[in-house]
């Protein structure tokens, strides 16, 4: 934290997917000491923010009541500033674009406190792109008109000009109408656009729980309430709109809109969790296990393994060796799956690539034994305390000798099983995801007989053979096995699954 004057960043967020953050936004975001943000920023974005940072929710949700006041959130900016905070003002889609970030930069500006501006994806541009409709196209529509159903939230609906709206753009776009729309509509056939004009609304746009309605003019607000679309939604009018039956490409991701839940340790989730949400998946995260390291004994603690080649079922087993015995870094090394081996990599472990797909412990034996005389060979097989030994045990009948060191054990994590088993309970998952035996167990032995109903409905993905074994034992059916550990070969799994039914 700087002494004296602080800075404030009015950072744009975009319309709701959290991987639409600018590059800069998310580098404001790592020197934050405080974050100001609003219900319509997408709040996994704030994970970006260091861990001592703070987090002010000023809850502006369009024109509904806020938490705060647009002048005590002006007041809150300038008195952390001149704190000497590092403030991040989080916005939903862009500061500038009917977000009142002008009036926030004239606060910091009238108090002489250093301030940025920092760009996001616009709702009015982002959302109908999301939804497959181009504002602009050459065939259809040159211009469009971007306006909000309200000037200001004290100021009469009646101040906008629908009369000149109406035929003053090809296309228009139309924010914060949701409460206005029976009166929008009204004044725009009223003003001479046809009740035949192409029309949509987009409700939680470029989100996994995105909901499309196309109607025309004339029929739309009838559509869009029997639908039971809500704000925050985007209403788009103009021919372009029939283009989405062609270009409708977020909504045809092979896992669009499945409820995805992520039991893997935190430190290993984030190429799920982003390969998830890049295939239409909503995403939650229920870490159930945490790692911790096993501490080395006074007998040990001088002694530094020795071996022809080292054997990884885990980026966790990775890490721990490189730590505790840096000098098994010179060592060749087999691996379980890409995200291991890239781990492994990324540390500096020589890898030798395997043919074949291993996913699990006993591919790895199995292809390691194939393709390798393994015979007199020394192996070490880092990994969590009382993992399987299916590994070593192969590799020794294969004439190999094997160091077994167990350097981690995994710590089940009470409040995520909960959160998960309520979850459950309240059928908001289609897909439950295992990355290791120990978590499943974890959940097995916490759940109830009714959670064990719930999960029977919901999709079941097991990484390998090894925790496909391990659910089956806790009585639960296992229905998608990837080919490939990967998260590409867990999304193509899933996909196929979703296809046959």
């Amino acid at each position: 934290m700087s002494q004296g004057k602080g800075r404030v960043s009015l950072v744009g967020a975009g319309p709701g997917d959290p991987e639409l953050l600018t590059i800069r936004g998310m580098r404001a975001l790592k020197s934050a000491d405080v974050v100001v943000y609003d219900a319509l920023a997408s709040q996994d974005i704030l994970e970006w923010a260091p861990a001592h940072a703070e987090f002010i929710n000023v809850g502006k949700r369009g024109h509904e009541i806020p938490i705060r006041t647009q002048e005590e959130i002006n007041n809150l900016l300038v008195s952390l500033a001149t704190e000497g905070k590092q403030v991040v003002r989080l916005k939903g889609g862009d500061p500038y674009v009917f977000g009142r970030g002008s009036e926030e930069a004239e606060a910091c500006a009238g108090q002489n406190i250093p301030f940025e501006v920092v760009p996001g994806i616009s709702a009015a541009l982002g959302v109908p792109l999301w939804a497959g409709i181009p504002l602009t196209d050459r065939r259809y529509a040159a211009s469009f008109t971007v306006v909000t159903a309200h000037k200001d939230p004290g100021k009469a609906r009646e101040t906008i000009d629908w009369a000149k709206l109406a035929n003053s753009a090809d296309t228009l776009v139309i924010l914060m109408g949701m409460r206005n729309l029976e009166h929008i509509c009204r004044r725009l056939l009223d003003s001479g656009c046809p009740a035949s004009r192409p029309s949509a609304c987009v409700m939680n746009g470029s989100r996994p729980d995105q909901r499309v309605v196309i109607s025309t003019l004339g029929r739309l607000v009838k559509d869009v309430r029997d639908a039971g679309l809500q704000a925050p939604a985007v209403i788009v009018i103009g021919d372009v709109v029939n283009l989405r039956e062609n270009l409708n490409w977020a909504e045809r991701q092979p896992l669009f809109g499945k409820r995805v839940a992520v039991t893997r340790p935190e430190v290993d989730n984030r190429d799920w969790v982003e390969g998830f949400r890049r295939s239409g998946a909503n995403v939650s995260m229920f870490p159930l296990l945490v790692f911790q390291a096993i501490p080395q004994t006074v007998e040990d603690s001088d002694w530094e393994p020795s071996a022809d080649w080292v054997a990884l079922t885990s980026a966790e087993a990775a890490r721990q060796l490189a730590r505790r015995f840096p000098r098994t870094l010179r060592t060749t090394t087999v691996c379980v799956g890409m995200a291991t081996a890239q781990t492994a990599r990324s540390l500096g472990f020589p890898i030798f690539p395997l043919e074949g797909e291993i996913r699990d412990g006993l591919s790895l034996s199995r292809a390691f034994v194939e393709q390798q005389d393994l015979y007199g060979k020394k192996i070490l097989f880092p990994c969590a305390e009382g993992a399987a030994e299916t590994l070593p045990t192969n590799l020794r009948e294969a004439g190999a000798r094997v160091d077994r060191l167990d350097l981690y054990r995994t710590i089940r994590v009470p409040s995520s099983i909960e959160r998960l088993m309520s979850s459950l309970m309240k059928r908001e998952i289609d897909v439950l995801t295992f990355a290791s035996p120990s978590a499943v167990y974890a959940l097995s032995d916490a759940i109830s007989d009714l959670t064990r109903e719930s999960i029977s409905e919901t999709v079941c993905l097991a990484i390998g053979a090894t925790t496909a074994e391990a659910i089956k034992d806790c009585g639960w059916s296992v229905d998608v096995i990837p080919k490939s550990p990967s998260i590409e070969g867990v999304v193509v799994a899933l996909g196929k699954h979703f296809e046959a039914y």
